[in-house]
């Protein structure tokens, strides 16, 4: 058995994080600002489409993007998560932040998931949050630096890639690293989710890569978070400059990241991305076995 194969027939069922950016200035034009009237009817819906984690995000993270002051980020954080937390208590929220005090304060609010894009790099004290609070830290595998970027006529701004000297093996290397960091610093496994960065610092072919060799990362031995809703490389490969418009890339990008066996997918389009899982897992669950089971229960009852 390979490790596609090992993947495919996995029983758990992959999670959908809905994205809920609180800035004015989202890559995507989905932005909602600090409104926590509009924050909790769109978190309605994303829960109602499928989702059941909210990523909730006061910086963006788009090439090209200002720096967002601490307070400022708190501010446009904490009150929504706050008020997600009360409103939605079954619902799983995560503050998508580098900087621990914003951590900190969202874990207060009622956050239980840190999602630190900087895996580290900004701010390594953000493990020792997640060790003293018990909350999941997601760590991405991320290389590039805020004023590294290059522009492409067809899908505008993007991260430019740094030079890698074996792509996979480097990446798998730095993934462990992180992953042993964290449980050095006491952090349970369970609580240990590693992101390999997708559009951050990779070239469009590396990032397919990434999505296509998951189950490498997935071997490592703890949760997998795959992030490339929208994206420039999806861009790259449709011809598609409209981020809003990159919706059927999105989910092949999903789809074989599923297959490839991905635990937790952050999207924009909630709904479709989850009817397009729900779909893939029926039919990966129809195994002869499972078909075979079904037959002989249908005819018991008859």
């Amino acid at each position: 058995m390979n490790y596609s194969d090992k993947n495919i027939k996995k029983k758990q069922k992959t999670r959908i994080m809905a994205i809920l950016n609180v800035t004015p200035d989202s890559f995507s034009g989905d932005g909602i600002g600090a409104s926590i009237t509009t924050a909790l009817q769109r978190a309605k819906q994303c829960i109602a489409d499928g989702a059941s984690i909210i990523d909730v995000g006061g910086e963006s993270t788009r090439p090209g993007a200002k720096p967002v002051e601490m307070q400022q980020e708190i501010a446009r954080v904490v009150p929504i998560i706050e008020a997600l937390s009360h409103t939605f208590p079954h619902i799983d929220i995560s503050v998508d932040t580098y900087k621990t005090e914003v951590a900190r304060l969202a874990i207060n609010a009622g956050a239980n998931i840190i999602n630190d894009i900087g895996g580290e790099k900004h701010d390594p004290t953000m493990k020792d949050l997640a060790c003293e609070r018990d909350v999941a830290l997601v760590q991405m595998h991320n290389k590039t630096m805020a004023v590294n970027t290059q522009y492409n006529k067809g899908v505008g701004l993007s991260y430019a890639a740094p030079v890698y000297n074996h792509f996979m093996q480097d990446v798998m290397k730095e993934l462990q690293q992180l992953a042993q960091n964290a449980l050095d610093a006491g952090i349970k496994p369970r609580n240990i989710i590693l992101d390999p960065g997708i559009g951050f610092g990779k070239t469009p072919a590396q990032n397919m890569m990434l999505i296509n060799h998951l189950f490498m990362i997935k071997d490592l031995g703890f949760s997998v978070l795959v992030g490339a809703s929208r994206k420039s490389f999806i861009g790259h490969v449709l011809s598609e400059t409209d981020p809003q418009k990159r919706l059927e890339g999105t989910l092949a990008t999903t789809a074989l990241a599923l297959i490839r066996g991905a635990d937790i997918i952050r999207v924009h389009d909630v709904r479709e991305n989850a009817r397009m899982k729900s779909m893939l897992e029926a039919m990966l669950a129809c195994t002869e076995e499972s078909i075979e089971s079904r037959e002989v229960e249908t005819t018991n009852r008859a």
